[in-house]
This record gives C-alpha cells, structure tokens and sequence, in this order.
C-alpha cells in the first residue's frame, strides 16, 4: 500500500486514493486489479453491470476475496450499483424491478463487508423534479425496510445535472435524505468532474472553499463517505458528465490540489472513475499525479 501520511495538529492522518476496478472473472480480481493499479483502497460493482439479474455469490469466492483483502492490503471502500437502476422512474413496473436491485446488491455488500453503495439518485424522465425525488425517497424507504440487520450506508451520487437526473443540486441530496427513514444508513458521495458541470466552482481556492461549505450547510460534511476525483472534459457548467484524467481537463491540477489538501477531507476515501486499458498504467498515473499534489 503507498499510504500518504499528514501530521495535523499533532495527529497522523491517513490519505485512501484508489480506483473503481474490474470484477471480472470473480469479485477477488478487483482486489488484486487494485494492487497492481497501486491503490490504497477501492469502488468495484458486486455484480455484472449490464445485466439485472445476479449471479450468486458463492461462498468459495467471498473467502477467496477475503483472502485477497488481506494478503494485499487493499481494502474496498465502497461498491457502485448497476446503470440499469432508476428508482425515480415513472413507469411503476421499471421502478420496482429497479428498488428489487438495488435491494439485491445492498445484500451482497453487506455478504462482501463492504461498508457503502453508490448510486445515481435516478431520473424523472418528464414527469418532473419533485415526482422523481418522491419517487427515489419512497424507494429508498422501501428498500431498507426489507433489509434486516443492514450495515450497508447507500451513497446518493452528486450528479452533472444531464437530461433529467436528479441529484445534480445538493438541495436535491438534501431533500432525499431528510424524507429517508434510516438516516444511520444514508449518505453522500461527491464526484468532482459531476459538480464542476453542474456550476459548483472547486478551481480557485477561495471558490473551491465556498462549495465546499455550502455543502456542509445544506447537507453536512458528516455525510460525506466517499469522493469520486475525476477531471472534466466538458467546461464549468455543461451539465455534461464526462470524465477526464487528473490535470487533463477543466479542473486541473490545481483543483485537486484543493481536495487532496483539506484537511476536512482527510478521512474521505478518493476513487477515481478515469479512462483506463487492461494494463492498468492509467490508473497509476493518475494516482501519482494525485499523490504529487498533496503538500
């Protein structure tokens, strides 16, 4: 593990960079994908993404992921549920076949012990903003209300505002959660290229500083569980998500300088979600790159 120490006010924090990895030919693989990748920990999908329906996991392959955990040292700090969700679907029937899903996998983190799920909140697809949140709340509650003995806390992406999902103002995160029930269980995952193409400005320290205090004010730092650190293609304000190596795009470098050194972020694990070929050699890159900012 290439773990980044920072003494702050006398005390040692630990800096978590990592990747979301493949779990192609077996859950265990993300973990070891993440080792080569150089990362300290990991986001993986718990089942196939393009598909609903999910293979069983065997008890023979959670032990061989286990093992990798271990033996490696990369830890998985949260999974990212299936594309094919939209629990803020007007149309009732996709709507349910979504809740059934994201139940399933929530499941399979906690079989996995993996501590957090992410998901795009949904889309209302023309029905409207306030129909859709209601929507993704009463799924929500849904879901946890069929889940025993649950330990798993579901993330609510920060999202670039594209064609009609929800989620891309953090007043929208902030309205789902206060109408969810389980609020031990609910919190929030920020992606960096996601809010620069919704027009929250991160660039400029003093900017950078406002957001993120207007984030605490509305829906709590205490809520925040994981960063995904990905730069933009697209301008400031696009509302278009599209992702870019780290310094590449309209974020750059210094940007992430900003995330990487506040020290209210310390104990936020960072994922990146980058452009990456089988040999991995982009995710080492970027996570050198990320290493080299913090001061």
């Amino acid at each position: 593990m290439r773990l980044l120490h920072e003494s702050i006010a006398g005390k040692v924090v630990i800096l978590l960079f990592g990747a979301h990895e493949s779990i192609a030919g077996g859950v265990f693989n993300a973990i070891e994908r993440g080792k080569k990748a150089t990362c300290d920990t990991i986001q993986m999908f718990n089942k196939s993404n393009n598909q609903w329906k999910a293979r069983k996991l065997e008890r023979s392959e959670i032990d061989r992921y286990l093992e990798a955990i271990e033996n490696t040292g990369v830890t998985v700090s949260c999974s990212h549920s299936s594309y094919l969700i939209n629990i803020a679907s007007p149309d009732e029937a996709l709507r349910e076949k979504s809740r059934k899903a994201l139940t399933e996998e929530m499941r399979r983190c906690q079989l996995l012990g993996i501590p957090g799920l992410v998901i795009h909140p949904g889309s209302h697809v023309g029905t409207g903003e306030e129909a859709g949140l209601a929507a993704i709340i009463e799924s929500i509650n849904r879901m946890f209300n069929e889940l025993t003995d649950n330990s798993v806390s579901l993330l609510l992406e920060t999202t670039a505002g594209q064609g009609s999902n929800l989620g891309y103002k953090f007043e929208q995160l902030a309205q789902i959660i206060d109408g969810v029930e389980d609020k031990d269980n609910i919190g929030v995952c920020l992606d960096t290229c996601h809010i620069f193409a919704a027009g929250y400005p991160i660039v400029e320290p003093g900017e950078y500083e406002k957001t993120i205090k207007q984030f605490d004010e509305i829906i709590g730092l205490n809520r925040l569980r994981i960063i995904h650190i990905n730069d933009s293609k697209r301008e400031f304000g696009s509302r278009k998500d599209r992702h870019e190596h780290i310094g590449q795009g309209h974020i750059g470098l210094e940007g992430f300088r900003n995330f990487v050194n506040d020290r209210l972020l310390k104990k936020i694990p960072m994922i990146l979600e980058t452009p990456k070929g089988e040999d991995l050699s982009e995710d080492i890159e970027n996570l050198k790159v990320l290493r080299s900012l913090v001061d």
